[in-house]
């Protein structure tokens, strides 16, 4: 029987984007399913993916996500030729993808990949249309972290 990867109890991350936050301004956030492969699958169960790069776009009334990295096990699937940055196809109702086609056409936003994470045995993809954010917006939220951490440090010493 094979061993599991240690995780954190509850946990069904597979991947974030931390640099989506800190670039982007998120406005909504939707769920879509991503249709994947055997292979990809298995990849993702011993956490070899990586969404920093990636970025959706929408063709013919479809939405895709590319630039998401899932490096193939040398094990899995040696008949399959794997191509770890091919474009993906994310699974959503007509009415999301509608609402995602107005901010973009309209408002000028991106869809960016926030998460990848398991609902059950599916593996679902957290996107949001974001804007994106100027310097002085960065540099607010990263003082603002930083008092957080100060102030989060201060009441832990104060409570002694």
């Amino acid at each position: 029987m094979a061993k599991k990867k240690p995780s954190k109890p509850g946990s069904n991350t597979i991947a974030k984007n931390k640099t989506a936050r800190f670039e982007f301004a998120i406005q909504d956030e939707y769920e879509a399913g991503v249709e994947l492969q055997g292979w990809e699958v298995k990849a993702i169960r011993s956490g070899k993916v990586n969404i920093s790069e990636s970025y959706v776009f929408l063709r013919n009334g479809e939405a895709f996500i590319s630039g998401t990295q899932i490096t193939p096990l040398n094990a899995a699937s040696t008949h399959v030729v794997a191509d770890p940055n091919r474009t993906r196809k994310l699974l959503l109702s007509r009415r999301e993808l509608d609402k995602l086609a107005g901010a973009v056409n309209r408002d000028g936003e991106t869809i960016v990949a926030l998460s990848m994470y398991w609902k059950g045995s599916w593996v679902k993809l957290k996107i949001g249309t974001a804007k994106g954010k100027k310097l002085h917006d960065k540099r607010a939220d990263k003082k603002d972290r930083d008092w957080q951490r100060d102030k989060a440090r201060i009441m832990k010493h104060s409570n002694r």
